[in-house]
């Protein structure tokens, strides 16, 4: 593995857009099979997600950009500038696995979802 940074684009790609491994995941799935379309549950069985998460991550993923649903599923269907940032996403999951995953738990989104568990609140 290789100790350069995640590069620019892929970093900002990830703070944007990518809010869990397994939406990570499943982008690069369905990347990696261009032309076939995949409904949630296949998708969340061949990547050992449950489907309610893959559910909202492939809908995540339709209203950037990323992914297209049609009549059989979601497909892998983005501009070529998309297309060109998640390739480099992928190039730099394989060789930085772990600083990835650390980017994306540490979002501030989701440190900010962690402490609201701890919030007390008046029932109105």
């Amino acid at each position: 593995m290789s100790h350069e940074p995640v590069p620019e684009d892929v970093r900002g790609l990830i703070l944007r857009h990518i809010h869990s491994v397994a939406q990570l995941e499943a982008l690069l799935f369905l990347r990696g099979r261009p032309g076939e379309s995949w409904d949630v549950e296949q998708i969340a069985k061949r990547l050992y997600a449950p489907a309610a998460e893959m559910a909202a991550a492939v809908a995540d993923l339709c209203s950037a950009g990323f992914l297209r649903r049609d009549a059989a599923g979601f497909r892998y269907e983005c501009s070529p500038a998309q297309q060109a940032t998640v390739e480099r996403l992928a190039t730099a999951y394989a060789r930085h696995l772990i600083p990835i995953t650390h980017l994306i738990h540490g979002k501030p989104r989701n440190i900010t979802a962690f402490s609201d568990a701890f919030k007390f609140r008046r029932d109105e």
